[in-house]
């Protein structure tokens, strides 16, 4: 496919009606030349123009596939009165033009034998081998008999499987499908408006995830014209204006050929015309008319990637930039293989012209997609001659891909896996996130950190208590952009740890909403409170109002016998900490600790210390007030209290501060059952995922002063 005739190309796969009628006399006359049949010889052209070097073996292969696929449907009809015949060469021919090889080719032949015909699948195995068995299984729909109204999810997710395992399955699909919807208008329009939507909702996006640019475009023009044929017959005027003028980038055109000839530069310069679907777009966002620059965009076709950006620097010189236009997808490729330049230059004019640059290579992959890598198994199996063609070496198994597979298996009803599919793939396209410890992370565009965790796994992600994007703590509702570096953090393995109702809100994966869901299911409110390995999780009803200063009762002996001991509120010691009292205006000695900020400021305003000493045996009955400092995330309060219950000991009361840059500080007043028993709190409490830094309370209060 010469990039000159790409967009006739791009707008047509295949053959029109005509073309079909007369591929069905030559299949009903059976006649040939020179070995291969009338109807299958725009295939073999169109395969030979890719694939030069296909063989003897290739050619049977593909003559014997249309022979059995012919002598099968023989008879049958399709509903716009062609012989069925018609069908099975028109997906094969988009995908020759494509570029598919031989196997995907035989096996789109045959793609609806099985389905349509008396052809079982162990005769394609027996006569075709196990891979084209297997393309042939792939796309063969589920039957209606057996699966009701869940027949076409359950096919969908028969074919999505058997598309990770290899990726033609998804191709021959999609040459299905596109084949189906040009020939849609012979079905009354409740059917048309049904597939249309189906194939908006689906195909188009796996189109576009696949990289099958050719087909995908075709595809929403279809269905634009269906679904909105008020727009479409509006655009199409526009564009027919347009078609009848000369196009203002031929002039541009000239110009970038004699630039490059100059330069030195070998590179194929063409004028690229933008879809139907396209135009209506541009249309939309300028809410007027498209100027003459909007209809199209100058590709540029060169041979080694180091050309790409030797162009580029000729581009940028010869002409003004647009710099904000510039996008590199050589060194960061999209998500679906895609690679080119992007850039844009100012004309004379004051307008406006996108320039794509890419290689002949990119080019193909661009328009092909995943159909133009070839055979997977070749690719693992002869990994030289795969890099020799600029092939990558696992094409089978994207990043959302492997997602969706992922996901699927834990949605066992059709309609729950039916509405979570097309809000996947709804989804407008990937980014790529860089984790702190290695590697990368392919997320859909939307995702947040919660998707993010939930991405390496679903126990990773229920044991993330926070994260850091770009060496920022931020919260887990984050919007994460292409190229942000995200450091999840994980509670231990051993840990009680679980998602909290509100990360649903947060989450857009299906693998991230069936992971929390299930666990919340599996986690009613009343069990959330029940600690593993501890009796029971205690709930807190707010914070508990303090009490008063704790009365030190026997437990302090003062050096004023006669006056009333209680132990401070702002740092309430405890044995064996070294303490200091003070008597207050009201007559009672407040106990602090040496070294607590109120004890010395009233030193310093020259207030004469109480000899005060713990009595001998005092080791129960006190309390003590803690602050933990800790990351903001759910159920953090009732891991924290938990924690406390565990040691066995009671809380007097529970203070929350507000959080600050995804930071929080709680304050306990504990009711000690021991002296030993504050050493014990503070390694529970300092374990809980989250906390970083427990202390006992130390704070510039007022307490004991007198008034």
């Amino acid at each position: 496919m010469s990039v000159e005739t790409t967009h006739s190309a791009h707008r047509r796969l295949g053959l029109g009606k005509a073309d079909l009628r007369r591929l069905g006399r030559a299949a009903l006359r059976g006649g040939s030349r020179a070995g291969t049949p009338d109807a299958l010889e725009h295939v073999v052209q169109a395969h030979r123009a890719h694939h030069p070097r296909a063989g003897a073996a290739d050619l049977s292969a593909l003559h014997r596939a249309y022979v059995l696929a012919e002598a099968s449907h023989r008879g049958q009809m399709r509903k716009s009165g062609e012989p069925y015949i018609t069908h099975p060469l028109a997906v094969t021919l988009i995908l020759a033009q494509l570029g598919a090889e031989t196997t995907t080719l035989v096996a789109s032949l045959l793609h609806d034998t099985v389905e349509d015909t008396e052809v079982t699948l162990e005769q394609v195995r027996e006569e075709f081998g196990e891979e084209v068995a297997y393309l042939v299984d792939g796309v063969t729909k589920l039957e209606k008999v057996d699966y009701g109204a869940a027949a076409e999810p359950e096919t969908f997710r028969k074919m999505l499987v058997a598309t990770g395992d290899d990726v033609r399955v998804m191709s021959i699909k999609l040459a299905d499908r596109l084949h189906n919807m040009r020939t849609l208008g012979v079905m009354r329009r409740e059917k048309q408006e049904r597939i249309a939507k189906v194939t908006r909702d689906v195909l188009i996006p796996l189109a576009e995830r696949l990289g099958v640019q050719a087909v995908k475009t075709e595809l929403e023009d279809l269905v634009f014209a269906i679904l909105h044929p008020e727009e479409y017959a509006a655009t199409q005027e526009v564009l027919a204006a347009h078609e009848a003028l000369t196009d203002p980038l031929e002039a541009l055109a000239v110009q970038v050929r004699a630039v490059l000839r100059d330069a030195g530069i070998e590179a194929g310069v063409s004028v690229r015309p933008r879809h139907c679907v396209s135009v209506h777009r541009v249309r939309a966002k300028r809410g007027s008319e498209p100027g003459g620059y909007d209809f199209s965009r100058l590709l540029v076709v060169v041979e080694e990637d180091a050309d790409c950006y030797a162009v580029l620097g000729e581009l940028h010189t010869c002409f003004t930039p647009v710099i904000a236009e510039f996008k590199d997808f050589i060194a960061a490729p999209k998500f679906n293989l895609y690679q080119s330049l992007h850039t844009a230059v100012a004309t004379d004019g004051g307008h406006v012209a996108e320039v794509l640059v890419r290689t002949r290579r990119m080019h193909r992959v661009a328009e092909a997609g995943v159909v133009a890598l070839g055979n997977p198994y070749r690719a693992a199996e002869e990994p030289e001659a795969a890099e020799a063609e600029g092939e990558r070496s696992d094409p089978t198994r994207p990043g959302w891909l492997s997602r969706l597979l992922a996901w699927q298996k834990e949605v066992p009803d059709a309609d729950s896996f039916w509405r979570a599919l097309r809000a996947d793939l709804a989804e407008e396209g990937e980014i790529t996130v860089f984790r702190a410890d290695g590697g990368t992370l392919g997320l859909p565009r939307g995702a947040t950190c919660v998707d993010a965790a939930y991405a390496l796994g679903e126990e990773e992600g229920h044991r993330c208590v926070g994260a850091r994007v770009n060496g920022r703590l931020t919260a887990m509702a984050t919007v994460l952009t292409d190229g942000d570096t995200v450091h999840l953090l994980l509670a231990g393995e051993d840990g009680d740890n679980g998602p909290a109702p509100e990360w649903l809100e947060h989450a857009t994966t299906p693998a991230a909403r069936i992971a929390i869901t299930r666990w919340l299911q599996n986690h009613p409110p009343e069990d959330r409170q029940t600690e593993k390995g501890a009796g029971r999780r205690p709930a807190l009803r707010g914070p508990v109002p303090p009490r008063g200063e704790p009365a030190a009762g026997t437990a302090v002996l003062s050096g004023h016998p006669d006056a009333p001991v209680r132990l401070a509120r702002c740092c309430t010691p405890v044995p064996p900490d070294e303490i200091t009292g003070f008597l207050t205006r009201g007559g009672v000695v407040a106990v602090h600790r040496t070294g607590c900020s109120a004890a010395e400021r009233m030193t310093g305003d020259g207030r004469s210390a109480v000899g005060v000493d713990w009595l001998r045996g005092a080791d129960a009955g006190y309390r003590a007030t803690l602050h933990a400092e800790a990351l903001v995330r759910p159920r953090l309060l009732a891991d924290v209290t938990a924690a406390i219950a565990g040691e066995g000991i009671a809380i007097v009361s529970a203070t929350v501060e507000p959080p600050q840059d995804q930071l929080v500080r709680h304050t306990y007043t504990v009711e000690l059952p021991g002296a030993d028993a504050l050493a014990g709190l503070l390694r529970a409490v300092r374990r809980v995922p989250g906390v970083y830094d427990v202390y006992r309370a130390r704070r510039d209060a007022q307490t004991d002063t007198p008034d």
